[in-house]
């Protein structure tokens, strides 16, 4: 036997107001004007209503039932949405917290991936400006200006500046990915306003409402920045490990891999909106909007600084443990890392494993074959830097002027370069060497009469964090990590 009906409420937000009668809940758009809208003539909120409701049958159609005119003597004067009344209790914002969430969160990923692939790629020029670096940075600085005034009384002066830093140079280095994600398709008309509290989990699934209905240029978007926004609101209200299922789940269903860097720049973007939502918010004398602000802009920061790319040279002489640091750094990183002394035999046909008995500046190691190697090791670390993945570089870097192409390098892609000298005494370095020699199938060359004839070879490297890596192998990793982590996070969002 069915219930008592619900109770009738009233719910408004800023451009509509909302009233739900038992089953139903009918919609009426106010009759406002601003800098993003204008509701101001009962046609130009009829037309709103019918593209309302014809964008969110893409996702709900059940929910989005129809339209009705409103009458005054026998005139149509407005129009509402009529829509299926649902349980505020089902809402994804009020279960996040509650067991079987994570379910709840797949299902929600996997009809997210299902629409976005019904929509078409979109290439035309308004969708290139929108989508590409342009349009990103335009953007950003759109609302940098707008919460100028909130600089010092509401947000911190110094994260606001650390904001426009890392958001410039991530994009600044990013062309040539952003547009390949566009010539892949992925850039379409989306929702443009996902957020857990517009979610409802139902017994068959879950029902998505409320897509950014009044501007088609902001539901244009990468489809990671469409999901990025859900992302960003989960951890907001649930922490980074439900964020982290979601992204995961929704590569698994669409399809659709990104570096990790894109993704915690566009959760960034979006948190960098809500940021400036809330300062407006406070303008207005909204109870709690200020803190609600700094803690969007916090996540905002948080996930800059995660998207930061890195350009890591490892390096040291012969049985300095270079190459062990490097792996370390990449595991603990999830960072693709590229080591010179297999590059090199690749160059020159040998196996990785093949002993080659050859001195300083002989053999394979000539110059010129040096140089050619080099030029490849950056030439690799250029094309995942280029797709927006951070790389760990195992080489000597004894010659200064290899690292200055290398800082060459990280400056035109934007990201930072980080240098790391390992060191440890002569002894210690010939007894692995000759531990290596004895057991190891490594790509390394050097035999313990190399180690002080290189060792005096090796330029100045004042810009370098020198590790001892003659003691605890996990202080060496937390030595090397220091300078990589200074200002940014380990990844979270996949």
């Amino acid at each position: 036997m069915a219930g008592p009906p619900p109770a009738p409420a009233i719910s408004e937000t800023h451009i509509s107001t909302v009233a739900f009668v038992g089953d139903r809940a009918y919609k009426l758009l106010k009759p406002l004007r601003n800098d993003f809208l204008d509701y101001s003539t009962p046609a130009a909120r009829m037309a709103a209503v019918e593209a309302e409701l014809r964008l969110n049958r893409r996702l709900s159609p059940d929910v989005y039932l129809g339209t009705a005119d409103v009458v005054e003597r026998g005139e149509v004067v407005d129009r509402m949405l009529v829509m299926r009344r649902l349980p505020p209790n089902r809402k994804l914002a009020n279960l996040v917290a509650t067991p079987g969430a994570d379910e709840l969160v797949r299902q929600v990923a996997r009809e997210v991936a299902r629409f976005h692939s019904t929509l078409p790629p979109l290439t035309d020029p308004e969708a290139i400006e929108i989508a590409g670096p342009g349009g990103l940075a335009r953007n950003w600085e759109d609302n940098l200006v707008t919460m100028a005034p909130f600089v010092g009384p509401v947000l911190p002066a110094a994260d606001v500046d650390d904001v426009g830093a890392l958001f410039r140079r991530y994009l600044s280095g990013r062309h040539h990915l952003l547009d390949r994600r566009l010539d892949a398709g992925l850039v379409r008309e989306g929702h443009g306003d996902l957020t857990a509290e517009d979610i409802f989990c139902l017994d068959d699934g879950p029902r998505i409402l409320d897509c950014l209905a009044f501007d088609r240029r902001l539901r244009i978007s990468d489809v990671l920045l469409d999901i990025g926004f859900l992302a960003m609101d989960l951890e907001r209200l649930a922490g980074p490990d439900l964020a982290q299922q979601l992204m995961a789940w929704y590569g698994e269903y669409s399809g659709e891999h990104h570096p990790t860097s894109l993704a915690h720049h566009y959760v960034a973007y979006r948190a960098n909106v809500r940021a400036k939502v809330a300062c407006l918010g406070h303008q207005q004398g909204q109870p709690g909007a200020a803190q609600l602000a700094r803690a969007y802009h916090d996540l905002c920061l948080r996930h800059l600084r995660s998207a930061a790319l890195r350009l890591v040279l490892v390096g040291g002489g012969p049985g300095t443990g270079k190459t062990t640091l490097a792996a370390r750094l990449s595991d603990e990183l999830r960072w693709p890392v590229l080591g010179s002394d297999e590059l090199r035999k690749d160059l020159t046909g040998h196996a990785h494993a093949e002993r080659l008995s050859t001195g300083l500046d002989q053999g394979i190691y000539r110059p010129e074959i040096t140089e050619q190697t080099y030029r490849a090791l950056l030439g690799q670390a250029e094309v995942l830097l280029d797709g927006g993945e951070s790389v760990v570089l195992d080489a000597s870097w004894s010659r200064q002027e290899h690292r200055e192409a290398a800082a060459a390098l990280a400056q035109r892609m934007g990201a930072s370069l980080v240098e790391v000298e390992c060191s440890v005494s002569p002894d210690t370095a010939r007894q692995r060497i000759r531990a290596r020699l004895a057991d190891s199938v490594d790509a390394s060359d050097a035999t313990p009469e190399l180690v002080e004839p290189a060792l005096g070879r090796r330029d100045p490297w004042p810009g370098a964090l020198i590790v001892d890596t003659g003691g605890d192998p996990e202080a060496t990793l937390a030595a090397a990590l220091e300078p990589v982590l200074a200002t940014s996070t380990r990844p979270r969002v996949d």
